[in-house]
């Protein structure tokens, strides 16, 4: 795997996905980058803050936004193991983030189930990868709810 590609930044994605995991929460993790270096990390904490918006991506985006002194992402790139939902998807475009990088899709809540586009116009996609890995820890986490 090449240093600084966008499967090394998914794989740190999916580091902060299994911490979220580890607390209990639902496993989805993000970081962001800027000029190669990873500025914010985050992962799900919806139960530890009992905060329905302590979304991964929300929590990245926040530090990203704090380490820069800016509310732009124009230069930056967040990896996430999950699709954002339309909220997250909704505070992506305020920012204006230069490249989103997915893992898996979230056929339910995912913000491609709205028609009208929900990222900022200049904002590349890169869809599903990692997806299968992504997929696999939130099925786990899912099969052990259902096994309790």
């Amino acid at each position: 795997m090449e240093l600084y590609s966008d499967e090394y930044f998914m794989r740190e994605a999916l580091k902060e996905a299994n911490k979220a995991l580890d607390q209990g929460e639902i496993p989805v993790g993000a970081v962001v980058v800027s000029g190669n270096r990873i500025i914010a990390r985050g992962h799900n904490l919806t139960e530890k803050l009992i905060d329905a918006t302590a979304h991964a991506e929300m929590l990245s985006i926040t530090a990203a936004e704090n380490y820069l002194g800016s509310k732009y992402l124009n230069e930056c790139t967040l990896y996430v193991t999950l699709e954002p939902c339309v909220m997250c998807a909704g505070a992506l475009h305020w920012t204006q983030l230069k490249k989103l990088v997915y893992g898996a899709s979230d056929v339910q809540r995912g913000y491609g189930l709205i028609q009208n586009p929900l990222l900022h116009p200049r904002t590349e996609v890169v869809k599903g990868l990692l997806g299968d890995e992504a997929k696999a820890l939130l099925d786990r986490f899912f099969k052990s709810l259902r096994n309790k």
